[in-house]
């Protein structure tokens, strides 16, 4: 243990801003057909070094068919709460679950090119200890490690409803199930909070047998995934409010609040409305009384397509759904940054005023049927995906691999793992990199991505930017 709080940790948005650049980034390798371990890559982003763009050390686990998806710091900005009792944490473990295994790897990158597993808490923990399986989303609060999930006991996930448990930040026990009353919360995908005003905010994908063996095409037109966000009180463990954002707004993920905690709104988007194939994000937020509202913000509309050129799932709509997969919002709160995973496209847009968001960049790289090539000639495989921001805003890295099953269903064929990258600049606008490119190893496909000292996705402050 540190005895001064760890440098990477800031008290504002505004501060962490002003750090130091990442040279390194963490991306997780999965094994599609489960014929190979999953793996921790460990890639050098630093363009004055020799191994710029390449991957210097990599952590293969000893295990197969875990399935890496989401993965996160045990500590970060967060310890410097009033209220934690952990100020002296290092940035220095990623909590990395495998969403289909159930098992949970700690690893150490105190040292980044020494990496290696530091403990490894099996399934049968997780089940004994919280009742819930499919581990997600991993965040570092205050008090504990937070850890999602997408599915309750029993062999197939559907005993009883997915939450969230916590963890020890020091130990990495399984101390319990977060949830003192869940209201009508019967699914899980992601959360996260305003810390200082005390509540948390949460949504929903779908339960396992809706998304482990690929999309449910008759759930899906019957509207039967997620289409709510929950709101929390933090410290109480209480739902006190659930807005549904229509049946035809399927499958609500990513919580992206500001990252600045004197605003209380924030952003949520939705993969598909199945009433028209438009892509959607909507901007939630906290009035006065401390109720909360949420307004569909941002729409993107489909494209047209020959069914030829469609895979199986979509022929009979003749278009390509723009398939809103991931969302990430920069540290000032200014850009939102929205990947298209389906028509192959990452939008920038500035929400300086989050009622009236405005398209201020695009880049369009792979797709469904557009399959636009990287500035360096190469195929990228399937499209943006899983997107990470740099703490100053400049510079903004994504993926490419959904999840092993709806790749399949949407991208037929193996389409190969990619990580790029594109500079941001001075008041908004894209450009890939066309140095930028990574090759990671023959059968792996890639998905999220942690910066060296945190990211816009990974930490939460308690203190108003100056």
């Amino acid at each position: 243990m540190n005895l001064r709080p760890d440098p990477t940790f800031y008290p504002s948005p505004k501060l962490a801003m002003e750090g130091p650049v990442e040279k390194l980034a963490f991306t997780l390798m999965l094994s599609p057909d489960f014929s190979q371990p999953d793996g921790l890559a460990v890639v050098n982003v630093d363009p004055s070094s020799d191994d710029y763009c390449k991957i210097v050390h990599t952590v293969i686990m000893p295990e197969k068919g875990d399935e890496f998806h989401h993965f996160g710091w045990n500590a970060c900005s967060s310890s410097l709460s009033p209220l934690t009792g952990h100020a002296f944490l290092e940035r220095r473990y990623l909590i990395i679950p495998g969403i289909r295994s159930s098992r949970i790897y700690v690893v150490d990158v105190k040292e980044p090119l020494n990496a290696k597993i530091h403990k490894i808490i099996e399934p049968e923990e997780v089940f004994a200890k919280t009742g819930y399986s499919r581990p997600h989303t991993i965040h570092c609060g205050p008090e504990g490690i937070y850890v999602s999930t997408l599915g309750g006991g029993g062999p197939d996930g559907t005993d009883g409803p997915p939450g969230i448990f916590i963890m020890d930040c020091e130990t990495f026990d399984i101390i319990g199930r977060y949830e003192i009353e869940r209201g009508v919360q019967d699914k899980h995908y992601d959360f996260w909070w305003n810390l200082p005003r005390d509540y948390m905010v949460s949504s929903e994908w779908a339960l396992p047998p809706q998304f482990e063996n690929g999309l449910v095409p008759e759930d899906l037109l019957s509207n039967k995934y997620g289409h709510r966000i929950h709101f929390w009180n933090l410290r109480n463990r209480t739902n006190i409010q659930t807005i549904d954002l229509g049946e035809n707004h399927q499958m609500a993920l990513e919580i992206r609040p500001a990252h600045d905690p004197v605003k209380q709104h924030g952003f949520c988007g939705v993969v598909v409305d199945t009433t028209n194939l438009q892509g959607a994000v909507f901007t939630w937020w906290r009035n006065e009384d401390g109720s909360f509202e949420a307004r569909k913000t941002i729409t993107i509309d489909p494209q047209p397509a020959d069914p030829d050129d469609l895979p199986d799932l979509l022929k009979g709509f003749s278009a390509v759904p723009p398939l809103v997969t991931d969302i990430d919002l920069s540290m000032d709160d200014r850009f939102l940054y929205v990947s298209c995973w389906g028509t192959g496209e990452m939008h920038q847009y500035d929400v300086s005023d989050p009622m009236n968001p405005k398209l201020a960049g695009k880049v369009e790289i792979g797709g469904i049927v557009k399959k636009t090539k990287h500035p360096n000639g190469k195929d990228f495989g399937y499209g943006p995906q899983m997107v990470e921001i740099s703490r100053d805003g400049k510079r903004v890295y994504w993926t490419n691999s959904l999840y092993s099953t709806w790749d399949d269903q949407f991208y037929p064929g193996d389409r190969g793992a990619a990580m790029v990258k594109a500079d941001v600049g001075e008041d908004g606008g894209l450009a890939l990199d066309p140095k930028f490119w990574i090759d990671f190893p023959k059968g792996y496909r890639t998905h999220q991505i942690r910066l060296e000292g945190g990211d816009c996705s990974t930490d939460s402050f308690c203190y108003p930017s100056v």
